[in-house]
């Protein structure tokens, strides 16, 4: 692999872990407020499977 692929590789799981926590946030507030409860918890499970790719990935 290039030294690129390596610095891409290493950001990735920091990244998933942003979009997890904005998933998490935003399916929260849907669900909260009822706005769409469907997206807010497909948003939820979308945080849970970015999640657990960070932990296959980080192991």
């Amino acid at each position: 692999m290039t030294d690129a692929l390596t610095g891409i590789g290493a950001a990735a799981p920091a990244i998933a872990m942003l979009g997890c926590f904005a998933c998490l946030i935003g399916g929260g507030v849907l669900v909260a407020k009822r706005r769409d409860v469907r997206k807010g918890v497909l948003m939820l499970v979308m945080a849970g499977v970015l999640f657990a790719n960070v932990l296959i990935w980080t192991l």
